[in-house]
């Protein structure tokens, strides 16, 4: 009888802040979950067993299908990156952004088309503004989010 293999963590690591991934370092030494940082350029992980990185090539989606390719069911996948959420979610893992904001089926599509009219927006000219500051009710609420997916797979 086949065991399935254990439920990894990828991370878009290109624009994952710092403090996330420091709280996703802390999480692999404690729970032993092998965790993933994928990006275009090389990233610097503290040693141990469990950290991995995995550098793709430049391009648009290079890290986005990189994770793809390697996703399986049960997986998590980080990332600020709605399509690459949904492309997770049909992949039957999960996803969460680094602000602690859980993707599911019921709010990908809305999150999709939100995207799709901000584009719209900047490509009419309309000043969209970036991201707000990660603040640490964010990094509290995205370790919450960690936590409860840790306490799921240990379930």
């Amino acid at each position: 009888m086949n065991t399935p293999a254990p439920a990894r963590i990828w991370v878009d690591a290109d624009a994952c802040p710092v403090p996330i991934r420091e709280i996703l370092f802390r999480a692999a030494a404690r729970t032993g979950v092998e965790t993933w940082l994928v990006a275009n350029q090389w990233l610097r992980t503290p040693p141990g067993p469990w950290l991995k990185s995995l550098q793709v090539p430049g391009g648009a989606d290079a890290a986005d299908d990189a994770i793809v390719e390697r996703l399986a069911p049960g997986d998590l996948v980080v990332t600020q990156d709605i399509p690459l959420a949904a492309r997770a979610l049909e992949g039957g893992a999960s996803a969460i952004s680094p602000r602690g904001e859980r993707f599911t089926a019921n709010n990908i599509a809305e999150r999709l088309s939100v995207r799709e009219f901000m584009a719209e927006l900047r490509g009419a000219g309309v000043h969209t503004g970036g991201p707000a500051t990660l603040h640490a009710r964010d990094r509290q609420a995205f370790a919450n989010e960690l936590d409860r997916w840790l306490a799921q797979r240990r379930a």
